[in-house]
């Protein structure tokens, strides 16, 4: 019966995991390579921002330790979940640097262990990476055998940055991709008082599943944008189109992210589609429409900056909300940060505001891609009292009040004002898809 457990990368998902598996009653050993990130959490602090986990966190860090060593982590544990990242190459192709390395020390660590004992791992990894990479890399650094010494299980994640926690506890399903019956077992008696279905599946099929998710989240808000783009077009409103659209639940499934409004962005959707794309292209398979996703999305941040050249006044702007979506400071992949170097380019000077992220976190995210000095956040109020107004959605605890925006040049990208009819039928109200 697993106890004690450790989590190998503390970003969101590891942190996250960490906390909740705290939550539920476990010893919890985490760690990462980044020394000063181990340094913040053994004094109490986060390194990142997530809707509830500072509570959380408070709440659970009598049953949390960190380290930066995986051999002190695997010592100290019974079964380790590996959330290490698996960013996109230049080419679009998978980096699985980090995947490979924690690998070859947790099989390092098994060496000495004289029980059996469970790797788990939830970083997303394109087909057939837990049979061809990660399971020999084990067995060959730890001179062991996987099902006679060690368990193995790929178990994808389903949280959504902004409500990570409830997702944790809240899965649409709990997928565990394995062929070895012990681990599956321990898996599901740490799920078992999660809702909805348990599945338990070869390795394979299961690091499929996690990309055809982020595919179809991906090629739903595509959709949703090019019709609302569309539906506008003849006149028509996109979300009063797509609202319909979404009635239709035995056809058309959940209206989750059918709402037409700005691009994707964030640390899941575009790298697994680029992820897909370059094994589909290793396979010289013609796949028109998952290409076609990403320019998709990006031609939607052109969109917007055609609109906003088309109806400013002057070339100076404020975007509010620069992280990819609300309720998270993560930039990664951010459309705001986009759609801003597009209009730099264009000449505007550009203004922002969000009150989870600042220049320094844009910096360090994109490097030298956009330049954004301190002064160029701004506070809400230096915010709203700008010209040429543009939201993005990923911040909207925005005032309410129409008068604030009267005069004003209101680019409402993502439906923050849409329920709002007095400021929608100010003349100066603008929207790519309603």
């Amino acid at each position: 019966m697993v106890k004690n457990i450790a989590v190998i990368g503390l970003g969101y998902v590891g942190l996250v995991g960490s906390a909740c598996l705290a939550k539920m009653g476990y010893n919890v050993i985490g760690m990462d390579i980044d020394s000063s990130k181990v340094d913040m959490l053994k004094k109490g602090k986060l390194p990142i921002y997530e809707e509830g986990l500072d509570e959380l966190f408070q709440e659970v860090k009598s049953k949390l330790e960190f380290t930066t060593s995986i051999d002190e982590a695997v010592k100290k544990s019974d079964l380790c979940f590996v959330c290490v990242g698996t960013p996109s190459k230049k080419d679009g192709s998978v980096d699985l640097t980090y995947v490979e390395q924690a690998a070859k020390e947790i099989g390092e660590s098994l060496k000495s262990l004289d029980k059996y004992y469970y790797v788990v791992y939830r970083s997303t990894i394109p087909p057939t990476t837990s049979q061809e990479l990660i399971i020999p890399t084990l067995e060959k650094y730890s001179n062991k055998k996987y099902q006679k010494d060690f368990g193995y299980a790929f178990n994808p994640e389903f949280l959504r940055e902004g409500s990570a926690i409830y997702d944790f506890f809240n899965p649409p399903k709990t997928v565990i991709g394995t062929t070895d019956e012990k681990t599956a077992q321990e898996l599901l008696e740490i799920y078992k008082s999660m809702p909805n279905e348990k599945i338990v599946i070869p390795f394979v099929e299961a690091e499929m599943v996690k990309y055809v998710d982020n595919i179809w989240h991906a090629i739903k808000v595509d959709f949703a944008n090019e019709i609302g783009y569309a539906a506008k077009q003849f006149g028509a409103d996109g979300r009063l189109v797509m609202d319909v659209f979404c009635k239709d639940r035995k056809l058309n499934i959940s209206p989750t992210y059918l709402k037409p409004g700005f691009a994707f962005g964030g640390s899941c959707l575009p790298k697994d589609v680029k992820g897909l794309l370059s094994l589909i292209k290793k396979k010289n398979i013609e796949e028109p429409l998952l290409e076609s996703v990403l320019p998709s999305n990006y031609s939607h941040i052109k969109k917007a900056k055609h609109l906003i050249e088309e109806h400013a006044e002057g070339k100076e702007v404020v975007i509010l909300g620069v992280a990819f979506k609300p309720g998270t400071d993560d930039v990664r992949e951010s459309p705001a940060i986009y759609l801003a170097k597009e209009l730099l380019d264009s000449g505007f000077k550009v203004y922002y505001f969000d009150p989870l992220v600042n220049a320094e976190k844009v910096r360090k995210t994109f490097g030298d891609f956009i330049d954004i000095k301190d002064e160029d956040f701004i506070s809400l109020e230096n915010a709203i009292n700008k010209k040429n107004l543009v939201f993005t959605g990923s911040f909207t605890n925005l005032p309410k009040d129409t008068s604030l925006y009267k005069n004003k040049n209101i680019f409402d990208l993502n439906g923050v004002f849409y329920d709002i009819p007095e400021i929608r039928s100010l003349e100066t109200y603008y929207a790519l898809c309603w």
